[in-house]
């Protein structure tokens, strides 16, 4: 970008800072001096890294959460998220590099402030912008002139627009001449050793000039490469069609499973052959369901906004409706492994090894292992859970249930009639599982490296 772009803009917009010069091109250069004040809000799985992204890059930031044992266990310098240390966090805030605080009227200290809270769906499937929404008043509250505000949760293309941008305006300042905003989707994958906040493209819109030359610079400050796109709704939707993507893929695999199944065929041996090919093909593997905090979610902002429009997305609802009904497939398979076994599930212990939604993290966000865990227990089954990274089951807006994780010993797997891997975490012993468990029932081919027990182990 060169240099003068934003000044150029600014000047054209007649807003001035107290020293005369257009707020744009003052927090342009705060930003190339890294003298700008970053405030995150929402302190979780991608507000953190964020944090650190940010730290890293030499800015003092702002962390805001509505929780206050987060805020607490912040100061106190402890980590609450597997992947970000606590010594980092203790020496952050110590240094002063990181400053974590519920005191919402702080905001305005802030020269850009960035949102990262939740965009759940509601009891219909219906996007669920309460968190955004009161985010976005937060902000209005205590909005100043020169201020840069990017929402980065993943939402509908228009979220921006139509629901952030009125709140904010209200505040009486202009966009584009006082204060700016744009969007920049979040691409946080929890776990994923090669890909973290401060090496992933950010795509950043806007829908004037100013702020997206302003975001993209705040970006580029700490991350590889930043891609500008022309509005709100081209970043907006390039998020939704991403997880899209990934989801009716899942989908597909899903039902090829279900159907090879049938046919005798394994459907992981098919997927490894096919992925030989060096062209044409990606390899997308079958699941107990669909977990986390986009996969499952983001596809459904699309057919809703597809509903207003008068429109449907056949693909999107026919591969929602697969992955929703995967727990209850596996449930059914684990169920003819018992009566093969001549058990009936009303009355077995089930032992469920790993509750978040995929291997090595600690992330249990719309993991399918509760849904599994609800419909083991509707059948009468007595269930158990290990995971190492999870040591008690947390509350859900849709699940309260209170289990702690069981030590996975000899005599903790010898006691239960049935197995159930459904996250399959590196941590786990599958020989030592499978040589002490009387029957495992595999969602995730965990155990295609063990060799003996076999006729132990059913795939679902």
């Amino acid at each position: 970008m060169p240099e003068s772009s934003v000044v150029k803009a600014s000047a054209q917009s007649g807003a001035v800072a107290g020293d005369g010069q257009p707020v744009g091109a003052v927090l342009e250069a705060a930003i190339r001096q890294k003298t700008a004040k970053i405030g995150v809000i929402g302190l979780g799985y991608v507000g953190l890294p964020l944090i650190r992204t940010f730290v890293a890059a030499g800015f003092r930031t702002l962390g805001f959460d509505v929780d206050p044992q987060k805020i607490r266990k912040l100061k106190a310098g402890q980590s609450y998220i597997e992947h970000i240390p606590a010594r980092w966090i203790d020496q952050c805030v110590r240094e002063g590099s990181f400053t974590p605080t519920a005191d919402m009227s702080r905001m305005a200290e802030a020269d850009a402030l960035l949102i990262c809270v939740p965009t759940p769906l509601n009891k219909s499937r219906d996007p669920d912008l309460i968190y955004v929404e009161a985010t976005a008043r937060d902000i209005a509250a205590h909005l100043r002139p020169g201020q840069l505000v990017v929402l980065e949760s993943t939402t509908y293309p228009g979220t921006t627009r139509d629901v952030v941008l009125p709140i904010l305006e209200a505040r009486g300042l202009a966009l584009g001449r006082e204060f700016f905003l744009a969007y920049s989707p979040e691409r946080e994958d929890p776990g994923n050793p090669d890909f973290t906040a401060g090496n992933i493209p950010k795509v950043v819109g806007a829908s004037e000039a100013v702020s997206r030359e302003l975001a993209v610079q705040l970006y580029r400050q700490g991350m590889p490469e930043v891609i500008p796109v022309t509005s709100y709704e081209i970043a907006e939707a390039c998020k939704i069609l991403e997880n899209s993507y990934r989801a009716i893929n899942i989908a597909l695999v899903n039902e090829l499973k279900m159907l090879f199944d049938r046919m005798g065929i394994d459907v992981w041996e098919v997927i490894e052959a096919a992925k030989t090919k060096p062209f044409g093909f990606q390899a997308f593997y079958p699941g107990p369901g669909l977990g986390g905090h986009c996969i499952p979610i983001d596809p459904f902002y699309l057919t809703w906004l597809a509903r207003c429009h008068g429109m449907t997305t056949r693909f999107i609802e026919l591969a929602g409706e697969i992955n929703t009904q995967m727990p209850s497939y596996v449930v059914q398979r684990l169920t003819e492994a018992l009566n093969e076994r001549s058990k009936p599930l009303h009355g077995s212990k089930v032992g469920v090894l790993g509750v978040a939604y995929k291997k090595d993290v600690d992330d249990a966000r719309e993991s399918p292992a509760f849904v599994l865990i609800e419909l083991l227990r509707k059948g009468g089954a007595e269930v158990t859970y290990n995971d190492p990274h999870i040591p008690c089951l947390p509350r859900t807006r849709h699940f309260c249930l209170s289990l702690e994780s069981a030590p996975l010993t000899a005599e903790y797997l010898a006691g239960q009639d049935c197995i159930l891997i459904a996250t399959d975490h590196s941590a786990y012993d599958y020989e030592f599982i499978v040589r002490h468990a009387p029957l495992v029932v595999d969602t995730r081919n965990a155990t295609k490296n063990v060799r003996l027990g076999r006729e132990k182990i059913c795939k679902a």
